[in-house]
């Protein structure tokens, strides 16, 4: 048996993680149960002895999965078994991965694979918080070269207090919901979502998440120490210093102009390809084919490209598009380009362009959520499609990959605090992004155009949002340049990428990413500053397309209306097997869906026009109607009898109509009166108080015939 250790972290309110390794999965090259309450997550890492031939990046793969035995339940589906990873668990993968990448050495280009898997669940235990410190401590322990470790903890600010890794209630409570990834001394990664707050109060938050992440690394450091853990020797690249030298001087110069003359991303692009080629093809001519190693030149010259590009913008303050630091590309929307949809609108930001459409649908229409720990209904919800002409690509369009749904979560985060989704509106919202050109920034053009075409479609939204794309270039100096709106280049040959969404008063979304060991708060202040001026210019330009929700939906909307009914009243309207609500919505061609409240029923009437809708309240009212004495109703004769007839008043509620209330003369034969089907005029002029039962009077409504004066 291997030595089992454990470390314990104290979260404080008698809350603790632990980790411990030794005990399972112990052929993997790292492996280690984190546990939190009745929460355990197993984490395991492997890598390949020898990366694959010609492998010049780290290909590492995250997979986060979650075990519906560890919360005592079934799979749903046919299968009864866990089948391709949810949305959740694929955001939860890109999270750490996110983390971890930019640790490891630029040379170590095995094939590695990080499993994490929830095995134990406890229902008040977020467990994506614990994801990122169970990878990283697989690593530790592992002799896999790392230059951790790394942390990640959710912090949530409940009634002006933060707190870590809160549950799931508190974060329902939370105004400011954030997840960050950090090592010992600087910040890697954050994502999360909040009410509209301030700058300076995001900046709080993320130092706060970082004082608890350097204990957990403190504790991660310590495992490895007492385990004598020791990294791997490698030799993953075979590399030629005399041509990476001819690589620098042939061709710096005129990567550096060539960046510097071409504004446009093809044009550019095409440019700098070329520069390569014409490299290649002489060394070819010089050597012959077979001796010139195409496969470094490419690798020598991404580095050449990088730097001169970043050059560019440090030592001549010129961006690769001829823009300033701070400047935000060209502007153009438009609203309501498709005519059949319920709201649409394209945002085009330089060579950046979304088209995006709102559905409005009925509560049959949201979308389920049954995971291990949350089972629900999503009422609103974002979809990001981003195809391969959107960048000039001649390949298929595949299966919905990780980057559409992580782009798309942060879309959905950017714009859900400012959609109303309570009981005012009934509609069940979708909103899709299509991204028809990309140069950069696309997820931030989304939550552009997705607020005008949520303010397009009529749904109230309670204030616009806009989105920016910051970056940043440094060197080794110690300068550095932060930019606005970044360019699909300066997001790949930079070292931050830092979205930041939000109103006119304050953020509602972010995610960061740093591709370089440190970045200091400092920085970090400034760019969201600049990242805040950039965002109220884009909304001014969204502002002189849209400013205000249109004050009706569409024409082809679907029309609803709500009702309110009584508690005790919801079996009646539905019926015997809902028989009675699936005849009104047959006969009058609406959906009606019906939701329990605490004190009352909730009935949303849903048509194509605003007759139907009328026409289904009219039947419901009717159903869930409370006689009143002395009111007039339009009834049915359901039955008679030798002492008068039995009317329908309203659907399932009948009351005697005596034969010496027809008529004020005397009648001898009901039958001669009235017949069964008839509908007629009456009056409720009693209701049984022991008994509830109803007697009807139709001679109330007739005119009283005159007295014979006395002779």
């Amino acid at each position: 048996m291997n030595k089992v250790i454990e470390k314990t972290i104290d979260l404080g309110e008698g809350r603790k993680i632990t980790i411990e390794t030794g005990k399972l999965a112990k052929q993997a090259d790292g492996a280690v149960v984190v546990k939190m309450g009745r929460t355990m997550l197993l984490a395991t890492v492997v890598s390949a002895k020898e990366a694959k031939e010609d492998v010049d990046f780290m290909p590492m793969t995250v997979e986060y999965r979650e075990k519906y035995a560890s919360f005592g339940r079934f799979p749903g589906g046919f299968l009864k078994r866990e089948a391709r990873p949810s949305n959740y668990e694929i955001l939860t993968a890109r999270l750490v991965d996110r983390a971890l990448r930019p640790l490891f050495p630029d040379d170590y280009h095995a094939d590695t694979f990080v499993t994490i898997q929830l095995i134990s669940a406890d229902k008040d235990i977020i467990p994506d918080s614990l994801a990122g410190l169970a990878a990283s401590a697989a690593m530790s322990v592992s002799d896999i070269p790392f230059e951790g470790p790394i942390s990640e903890v959710r912090i949530a600010r409940i009634d002006g207090h933060f707190k870590i890794n809160p549950t799931f209630e508190e974060v329902e409570r939370a105004d400011m919901n954030i997840l960050v990834g950090a090592n010992l001394e600087h910040v890697m990664m954050v994502e999360g979502e909040m009410n509209e707050v301030s700058e300076q109060e995001m900046l709080e938050a993320i130092k706060f998440a970082h004082e608890a992440i350097k204990v957990q690394c403190t504790k991660q450091n310590e495992m490895a120490e007492e385990l004598g853990v020791t990294k791997r020797e490698y030799h993953h690249e075979e590399n030629d210093e005399d041509l990476k030298k001819l690589v620098h001087d042939q061709l710096y110069d005129k990567v550096y102009e060539a960046a510097r003359t071409h504004t446009g991303k093809h044009e550019r692009s095409e440019a700098l390809t070329q520069i390569k080629d014409d490299f290649i093809n002489q060394q070819i001519e010089e050597k012959g084919e077979e001796e010139v190693a195409t496969n470094l030149i490419d690798r020598y010259y991404h580095d050449v490209e990088k730097e001169a590009i970043r050059s560019l913008v440090l030592k001549e303050k010129i961006r690769v598009d001829g823009r300033q630091y701070d400047e935000i590309r060209p502007i153009w929307c438009e609203v309501d380009y498709l005519p059949a949809a319920h709201g649409s609108a394209i945002f085009t930001r330089g060579e950046t362009q979304s088209l995006t459409t709102v559905t409005l649908g009925t509560r049959l229409d949201e979308q389920v959520v049954d995971e291990v720990l949350i089972q629900g209904t999503e009422k609103f919800v974002l979809h990001y499609n981003f195809p391969p002409f959107s960048t000039g690509d001649a390949k298929p369009v595949r299966g919905v990959s990780r980057r559409e749904v992580g782009h798309g979560n942060l879309a959905h985060r950017a714009l859900k605090r400012m959609v109303p989704l309570e009981d005012s509106n009934p509609y069940a919202i979708r909103v899709v992004s299509d991204i028809l050109e990309s140069n950069g920034s696309s997820s931030m053009a989304t939550v552009c155009a997705g607020t005008l075409a949520l303010m397009d479609s009529g749904i109230a939204m309670r204030k616009p949002v806009s989105g920016i794309a910051m970056g940043l270039i440094t060197d080794e100096e110690g300068n550095y340049a932060i930019l606005s709106d970044i360019l699909g280049d300066e997001d790949h040959l930079g070292d931050m990428d830092f979205k930041v969404t939000g109103s006119s008063d304050g953020i509602t979304a972010c995610q960061m990413d740093i591709k370089i060991s440190g970045l200091s708060y400092d920085i970090m202040e400034k760019a969201l500053e600049q990242s805040k001026q950039g965002r109220l210019y884009i909304l001014d330009k969204m502002n002189e397309t849209l400013s205000e929700p249109r004050p009706d939906y569409k024409p082809h909307t679907p029309r609803f209306e709500q009702v309110k009914i009584a508690k005790d009243m919801i079996g009646a309207l539905i019926g015997p097997g809902g028989k009675i609500v699936q005849q009104i919505q047959q006969e009058t061609d609406t959906t009606i869906t019906i939701e329990e409240k605490e004190d009352y029923g909730k009935v949303d009437v849903f048509a194509e026009n605003k007759e139907h809708v009328d026409a289904a309240v009219e039947r419901i009212k009717q159903i869930v109607e409370v006689p009143e004495v002395g009111q007039v109703y339009k009834g049915t004769i359901k039955s008679i009898v030798s002492f008068g007839a039995f009317v329908e008043i309203i659907p399932g509620k009948e009351g005697l109509l005596h034969i010496s209330e027809i008529d004020w003369k005397r009648i001898e034969s009901v039958e001669s009166v009235l017949k069964e089907g008839q509908e007629i005029e009456v009056k409720l002029i009693d209701i049984d108080k022991q008994t509830g039962k109803l007697r009807l009077s139709r001679k109330a409504l007739l005119p009283r015939p005159k007295q014979n004066p006395r002779k």
